[in-house]
């Protein structure tokens, strides 16, 4: 079982996500995927594994700036070869070229050290790179099968379309692909716009199935306890059902 070096996240996860399986980060723009593929590769770094993100969207002064908010020293991780961001422009890049790519990424280093982590954000980027939808699925069927073979874990961040609400769409339906599947919603509460999170789908084992509010920070992903005294949350316009609406205080503390 792997870590993501956030309890909470943990135990949405059950534990974790296992080696060698695929999950979907699934979610509008803006609303934390790419930051929750980097908590599992900050995490692995930490435990002195490799992982290797690859960018098709976010630059590389961008992403420092992103890690740098929230707390995660992703500079030292590059630097020391520990996690290898590597930046691509969708129409420059061929899904053969890419499937190389990713088959030479994964290699252990020098060190012996291996690859326990794998990023793709986003496949929307990707998508941009593929002349058909049919070629996309094959190539990414393949792809996923390579290195849940080699033992690594993939991390496949999707952007819907729209910001609320449950009539949001994705360019392509890769969830039967993926051993498991995270929804990251939006959603009104108390005159603001909070973020959600919850796991719909995990093959390989159990995993709580509660709806939980988050936020990033300077201290990284907070999770909150589970939203039980509101229903409809997905729906972007939940109903309150309890005594009290705080959720997670302004000081980070859950309630």
């Amino acid at each position: 079982m792997i870590d993501s070096g956030n309890k909470e996240f943990n135990e949405l996860l059950g534990g974790g996500l296992n080696a060698g399986t695929s999950a979907l980060l699934l979610g509008p723009a803006g609303v934390g995927k790419s930051s929750m593929a980097l908590q599992f590769a900050i995490a692995a770094a930490e435990r002195n594994e490799r992982a290797v993100l690859f960018q098709f969207e976010e630059s590389m002064q961008a992403l420092f700036a992103r890690a740098e908010g929230l707390g995660f020293d992703l500079r030292t991780h590059v630097d020391n070869g520990l996690i290898r961001v590597i930046h691509l422009i969708p129409g420059e890049i061929t899904p053969s070229e890419f499937a190389c790519l990713i088959r030479d990424s994964v290699q252990p280093d020098d060190q012996g050290r291996r690859v326990g982590i794998v990023s793709i954000d986003s496949i929307n980027g990707y998508l941009n790179a593929m002349p058909h939808e049919k070629f996309l699925i094959i190539q990414m069927h393949e792809m996923l099968q390579y290195l849940g073979r080699r033992g690594i874990l993939t991390l496949v961040v999707v952007a819907q379309h729209g910001m609320l609400g449950q009539g949001m769409g994705t360019p392509v339906d890769t969830s039967y692909l993926a051993d498991s599947v995270v929804l990251f919603r939006y959603f009104e509460a108390d005159g603001e716009i909070r973020q959600a999170i919850s796991v719909i789908k995990k093959r390989t084992g159990r995993h709580e199935r509660t709806i939980r509010e988050f936020k990033l920070s300077h201290r990284g992903v907070e999770i909150g306890p589970p939203l039980k005294k509101f229903s409809g949350i997905l729906t972007g316009v939940p109903e309150f059902k309890g005594e009290q609406q705080s959720l997670i205080d302004r000081e980070g503390r859950s309630s």
